[in-house]
């Protein structure tokens, strides 16, 4: 089984790297919200969320691969970390599908329940209900051409096949591989 096959240090490498990557497309969405002020959609949330256990995941794949755990806990975490991310592909594609009018989004998106403003003393926890979300059909930024989410469909997908290729590559490092057998 491919899952069995040693790992070495491209497998190790691979977590490392999916590790710092996911973080920092997450880290640059909370910038972007917490430092430039756009104010995340539903659906932009949503896409978050693959990024929030993939990170952590690839920690532990990257721990697996160094303290030469069983190999198929390395390929196992990396190929879930794969899935995470063709998830979060989805996600990006489905909400660049909704900024673009290719198909409907969610009902709730940028709708706010009026059942919960109170009418207080216009106090600050009263302005918290005033504060509209976004549309999710709606791109915030657009940079050359594509959304965040359309940026994110395309980070996902690549950081989803270099999960892949790093949870099925057969090339194991060939020092690592005969230690393994001894």
């Amino acid at each position: 089984m491919i899952l069995s096959t040693p790992v070495g240090r491209l497998q190790t490498a691979t977590a490392l790297f999916l590790a710092l990557a996911m973080a920092a497309t997450v880290g640059g969405a909370l910038g972007f919200q917490h430092i430039g002020g756009y104010i995340p959609c539903k659906l932009c949330y949503e896409q978050r969320i693959p990024y929030y256990a993939g990170a952590p995941l690839m920690v532990l794949a990257f721990a697996s691969a160094a303290f030469r755990l069983p190999p198929v806990v390395t390929r196992l975490l990396l190929f879930i970390g794969g899935l995470l991310m063709t998830y979060g592909l989805y996600l990006g594609v489905f909400h660049s599908g909704v900024e673009w009018g290719w198909w409907p989004g969610p009902t709730d998106c940028g709708v706010v329940d009026m059942s919960t403003v109170t009418g207080g003393s216009n106090g600050v926890l009263d302005s918290l209900n005033t504060v509209i979300p976004p549309s999710c059909d709606k791109a915030a930024l657009r940079i050359l051409g594509l959304s965040l989410a359309g940026w994110n469909a395309i980070a996902s997908l690549i950081l989803a096949a270099v999960a892949f290729n790093g949870a099925f590559a057969r090339d194991a490092d060939p020092v690592l591989a005969q230690e393994s057998r001894t």
